[in-house]
């Protein structure tokens, strides 16, 4: 049963940085040959893609919005999955979840959610201005 558990979410002030892991577990197909992404979402508001990454060719996408401030990268031999923040805005408060498609990532799906199979539960993030 694949499993994915996000932590290090929490409360920070703008301007902060926090760091997301994603570890992932029961996987099948090798963590090498998969497309990871981060997603959020706020309340009230729909899930949007935050970052990917093609675990191999380690080819990365971000959204406009995160675009320098947050890096997402990978440990193939801890099988993680992490998302640095810095420079945190109040508008980047949400849950944030990481998921995970058993494919190479492909440039016509983006970050849409419903192109990845597999979730975690989520962990928050709060911004305070």
């Amino acid at each position: 049963q694949v499993q994915l558990v996000e932590s290090g979410g929490g409360s920070v002030q703008a301007g902060g940085s926090l760091r997301l892991s994603c570890a992932v577990s029961g996987y099948t197909v090798s963590i090498t040959r998969s497309c990871m992404g981060w997603f959020r979402q706020a309340p009230g508001k729909e899930r949007e893609g935050v970052a990917r990454i093609d675990s191999g060719n380690i080819v990365t996408l971000y959204a406009d919005s995160v675009k320098g401030r947050f890096t997402i990268s990978q440990d193939n031999a801890k099988i993680t999955v992490y998302l640095q923040m810095n420079s945190l805005k109040p508008e980047d408060t949400a849950m944030y979840y990481c998921a995970a498609r058993p494919t190479m990532c492909h440039d016509w799906y983006g970050l849409t959610p419903s192109w990845f199979d597999y979730w975690g539960q989520g962990t928050q993030v709060t911004v305070s201005s």
